[in-house]
């Protein structure tokens, strides 16, 4: 069956009127406002931009995509949420990702009542393409596929390919959540306007260091963007984290330089704990962070604890592995250092 939006689109939203702001009706510039029921006394009593049509415009210039195929949520889980409540009939409906990834897909899914399809990803944890994921494909209450590239946590990035493959052979949402994309080698936004069922999530939580002011960015259709702004809340990101994300992407030789400063640091990381003796293996990445699989986990992870340092305890979804971010140089040379304390 081929993709086609209004096929997924729950019938209740396809002629939703969405709600209609003050900043909404009026979106130039005015010497007076009296539209919008504001304290005229405070310097922060002005509601946000609801379009965030500035930021949009900066993305575009970035990421040579058009402001319409832009969306921009209060984080990229804001956005999950909005995908699955547009197409997913409770009870009914499917949702696909791979295992280990980003367990907000899951809960997501089950929040919005949808039936999750769990599969493992491969031993190198590529996708699992064969007969048993080309059947599930082809169901036709499958609605949404996430595919976590890089993937958290294990940091490796999905050959284009294969997620050509997938996009090509399902009518459902593809969802790429690229939130490590600016570490790695390659995005799938070049696919947008090849595969309209495609969705690419990206963030400023990361690459960006803009994690408090909770921005999270969608590119897909025009048409599915246009469904997505019906239904978000008029006013979901705040003015002061718009403001803070501009000043960012004005910046943006600086984020380009701390990208390198952190990939310099991974590369590093990797090749120091490789040599631990407690170390089995240091899974590659094209993230800021690294899988790194211990003899003993669950002791290195307490023993880092008691020196004051956390790191992620992922061996629940990949055996004797801890997710490791990449810090500053001075806090990569205490971790090492702890680790060679504890190897001794």
């Amino acid at each position: 069956m081929a993709y086609n939006l209004s096929n997924l689109v729950l019938d209740h939203l396809k002629g939703l009127s969405p709600y209609s702001s003050a900043r909404d009706e009026f979106s130039e510039r005015a010497e007076i406002y009296l539209d919008a029921n504001e304290n005229p006394f405070s310097p922060y009593g002005r509601y946000p931009d609801p379009s965030h049509l500035e930021l949009r415009k900066s993305l575009s210039a970035l990421r040579k995509v058009s402001t319409e195929n832009i969306l921009i949520g209060n984080g990229s889980d804001e956005l999950i949420d909005l995908l699955l409540r547009l197409v997913v009939r409770p009870g009914r409906d499917k949702v696909l990702y791979f295992t280990p990834t980003y367990g907000m897909y899951r809960v997501s899914a089950e929040i919005a009542g949808a039936k999750t399809l769990e599969m493992p990803l491969s031993v190198d944890f590529n996708l699992p393409l064969g007969p048993t994921l080309e059947r599930i494909l082809k169901d036709p209450d499958l609605k949404v596929v996430f595919l976590c590239s890089p993937n958290n946590p294990t940091g490796n990035t999905l050959p284009k390919e294969e997620v050509r493959q997938i996009l090509s052979s399902t009518s459902a949402l593809v969802v790429v959540d690229e939130a490590y994309a600016d570490f790695a080698k390659e995005s799938s936004l070049d696919l947008l306007e090849t595969y309209e069922n495609l969705v690419v999530l990206q963030t400023f939580s990361k690459a960006f260091g803009l994690a408090a002011a909770r921005l999270g960015m969608a590119y897909a259709s025009k048409e599915l963007i246009a469904y997505l702004r019906r239904i978000k809340p008029p006013y979901n990101v705040s003015t002061f984290s718009q403001s803070l994300a501009l000043e960012r992407l004005k910046s943006y030789e600086t984020v380009t330089e701390q990208i390198q400063k952190i990939i310099k640091e991974r590369q590093r990381l990797e090749k120091a704990l490789a040599k631990l003796p407690s170390v089995l293996h240091v899974y590659p990445s094209e993230a800021n962070f690294l899988l790194v699989e211990f003899s003993e986990s669950k002791e290195v992870f307490q023993y880092l604890l008691s020196r004051s340092i956390v790191v992620r305890d992922r061996s629940k979804e990949v055996p004797r592995a801890l997710r490791i971010t990449v810090g500053t140089p001075k806090e990569n040379n205490q971790l090492l250092s702890a680790l060679k304390k504890y190897n001794a």
